[in-house]
């Protein structure tokens, strides 16, 4: 760190007692202005918090008064140095007496008002993300980000770069971006399972976080089209220690979350308490089950429906941490699928739905890792499993009993910070209608 930087002591620091009577410089941009005579009250934010700095006409050079005055539009980017004091008006409970001003730059008009529709504050989303709600939410996420990758280290698992390119669908065609690559059809990723269970046979324990494309014209609260992605597989695992894999890794999340970022949560109307108290077991609940319980709350389903965000939030309503659904119906889940041995109809999978009716947050499953009913699922589904010859090629050579999820990053920030729409949980959403900026 240079001089100059050691010199400017983050906001956040600021706001300690260790600060009151000390002279301290910050630097940022002006979130609130008020003007009285011959004081300025310019409430200043920089990435770790927001402060009070009074600037008094006597008590400054007239240079820095100038800078003042010019510097009283939001998002101006300044420096102060003053004496910290306890001041419970003030927002965060201390004020910074000003004894000089530095003006970086005097911003425009910021074009962001209170009455400002939603798409209007997508339309300039490169000025609202400076937001302090959107800006608690990405610290959430860098965190939740570090947690996955802390829990998987712990694991013994090894982080790898599957591609994002690829020649054919994971999760169906219908649902692909697609593209020429050289003279070739090839998508987006939807998702790198795949390549992650070609990866176990050499690594065992293998992990992922990468950007995954979905093209579903959903106009939904927890749709996006392009998505963080943390996928993991592991060899010789079966369904019941995915099962509590999940459950550690979710649980592990959260609590971290928790105990890193209180204030953060607690700015986005989340009880940190709440996340410190996820915690394995999971309650869990078939899918037969959870059919049965949705009619008798009057859902229009029949088993074999393949369940959406209403009917999640019915089966949640009632719970203050995540459920596992399991035992699918195997026509509506994926070839990949193992099957359950005591009912060939069913498949070894399971959906982890947070709580609070946020839905759906991971997909996983026991693989099948016998060829021969790989091959024959593929040809009943219509599929050519000459397009999936790669693939099939893994269970030829030393195929063994394994297991993997997906889970989508944004969905589980959603839950944690308690968003209304998954939109807020990515700096730059990709919707069905938005693609600016």
């Amino acid at each position: 760190m240079s001089n100059e930087q050691a010199c400017f002591t983050p906001i956040e620091e600021v706001l300690s007692s260790n600060c009151v009577g000390k002279e301290v410089s910050v630097r940022g941009w002006v979130y609130r202005a008020r003007t009285s005579g011959a004081m300025l009250f310019l409430v200043i934010r920089d990435s770790t918090d927001i402060i009070q700095a009074t600037v008094k006409k006597d008590r400054v050079s007239e240079q820095a008064w100038k800078n003042a005055e010019a510097c009283t539009r939001i998002e101006s980017a300044v420096t102060v140095k003053g004496v910290v004091a306890k001041d419970d008006r003030a927002t965060g409970g201390f004020e910074l007496q000003a004894t000089d001003f530095t003006a970086i730059h005097a911003a425009d008009v910021f074009p962001i008002a209170k009455d400002n529709s939603e798409e209007w504050l997508l339309d300039i989303r490169h000025l609202s993300i400076r937001s302090r709600e959107l800006t608690a939410v990405m610290k959430v996420k860098a965190t939740v980000l570090a947690a996955c990758r802390e829990f998987f280290e712990k694991k013994g698992y090894w982080e790898t770069t599957p591609p994002i390119i690829a020649s054919g669908a994971c999760e169906g065609g219908s649902t692909t971006f697609n593209f020429d690559y050289f003279g070739k059809k090839a998508i987006l990723s939807q998702s790198a399972q795949l390549y992650l269970e070609a990866l176990i046979f050499s690594l065992e324990k293998v992990y992922a976080i990468t950007p995954s494309f979905r093209a579903e014209k959903s106009r939904t609260l927890r749709h996006l089209a392009e998505y963080w992605h943390v996928e993991g597989e592991e060899a010789h695992m079966n369904f019941e220690q995915l099962i509590a894999f999940e459950e550690e890794m979710i649980s592990f999340i959260c609590q971290k979350t928790a105990k890193e970022r209180p204030k953060e949560l607690e700015l986005l109307g989340r009880n940190p308490e709440e996340m410190l108290a996820i915690a394995p077991p999971f309650p869990r609940m078939a899918y037969a089950k959870a059919i049965e319980i949705l009619k008798q709350k009057g859902m229009p389903v029949e088993f074999g429906d393949d369940l959406g965000a209403d009917e999640e939030k019915i089966l949640t309503a009632e719970y203050k941490k995540p459920i596992l659904l399991t035992h699918f119906p195997a026509k509506i889940k994926a070839f990949y699928m193992k099957r359950d041995p005591t009912d060939e109809n069913l498949v070894l999978g399971a959906d982890i739905l947070a709580p609070e009716g946020y839905g759906e947050i991971i997909g996983s499953s026991q693989r099948e890792e016998d060829n021969e009913l790989l091959i024959s699922r593929l040809r009943a589904d219509g599929s050519d499993p000459a397009a999936f010859a790669w693939y099939l090629d893994l269970r030829k050579y030393g195929s063994v009993p394994h297991s993997g999820f997906g889970m989508g990053i944004e969905r589980l920030v959603r839950w944690i910070c308690k968003l209304d729409h998954i939109r807020d949980a990515i700096p730059f959403p990709r919707v069905i209608n938005r693609v600016y900026p």
